[in-house]
C-alpha cells in the first residue's frame, strides 16, 4: 500500500486541518508558521546525487558544486561511470563522494518503480547504497515521491522544534521521535513540514543555534 500522495498545496493544507485535530501542540504550531511549503522535487538519479553531494557542505558550497557537475553534464549515471577521478575532483567531489557517486551510478535502481512501491520498500532499496542513509533515503520518499505519512526522526530541526513546542526536558532521540510520530498519522510528512517550519519561527523568537 501507498497511501496518499501529496500532490499540491491542498494536500498540505489537507494534512494540516487534520493534524490539527489530533494534536493541540500541531495546532498552535501551524498558527505561528501560517501556510506550509509544498516542497515536492524531482525523483530519480540526480536528485539523489544531489543529496550526496550536500552532505556534510554548506548549502552555498553544495550549490556551487551541483552547478559545475550541471555545466560539466556529470548528473546521469552513465556520465558518471565514464567520468576519471579527475574529471569529479575538479568538479569539486571529494574522493568519499566520488566513491558514492560511482556507488550509485551502478546500483540500478528502477526510479520508476520506486513510484509504485511501498515507503518501506523505497527506503530499504534506497539504503542499500552506499552514501545514502535513512534520513536521505526518507527525505526522498517525502518530498521526490510525495507520500504523506513519512517522518525523519533522525533531524535534528525535528528534534529540536519537538522539544520546543512538546516542552520535553531534553531533545528527544529517533526512537522516542519516531514513538511521538506514530499519533500523526497518516500524515506525518505534513507534521514534519510543520515542525520544520516551527524550528524557523522558534529559532528566530529564541536565538536558538
Amino acid at each position: 500500500m501507498i497511501g496518499r500522495i501529496i500532490e499540491t498545496d491542498a494536500c498540505v493544507a489537507e494534512g494540516a486541518e487534520a493534524l490539527c485535530k489530533i494534536c493541540p501542540k500541531l495546532a498552535y504550531a501551524y498558527g505561528a508558521t501560517g501556510k506550509l511549503p509544498l516542497r515536492r522535487r524531482p525523483d530519480g538519479f540526480a536528485q539523489l546525487l544531489s543529496a550526496i553531494v550536500s552532505q556534510q557542505v554548506s548549502v552555498a558550497s553544495a550549490g556551487a558544486i551541483w552547478g559545475r557537475m550541471k555545466a560539466a553534464r556529470l548528473t546521469g549515471p552513465r556520465q558518471i561511470a565514464r567520468a576519471s577521478d579527475d574529471d569529479l575532483r575538479a568538479v569539486g567531489l571529494s574522493r568519499q563522494k566520488i566513491r558514492y557517486a560511482r556507488e550509485l551510478s551502478k546500483a540500478g535502481i528502477n526510479f520508476k518503480a520506486l513510484r509504485d512501491a511501498s515507503d518501506d520498500e523505497v527506503i530499504a532499496t534506497l539504503i542499500r547504497v552506499p552514501g545514502i542513509g535513512v534520513w536521505t533515503a526518507e527525505v526522498y520518499t517525502m518530498f521526490s515521491l510525495g507520500r504523506a505519512d513519512v517522518f525523519a526522526p533522525g533531524d535534528l530541526a525535528l528534534q529540536e522544534a519537538a522539544r520546543i513546542l512538546y516542552e520535553l526536558p531534553a531533545r528527544p532521540t529517533e526512537k522516542e521521535l519516531r514513538k511521538m510520530a506514530m499519533v500523526w498519522q497518516p500524515w506525518r510528512s505534513v507534521a514534519a513540514r510543520i515542525l520544520w517550519a516551527y524550528y524557523r519561527v522558534a529559532k528566530d523568537r529564541e536565538g536558538i543555534r
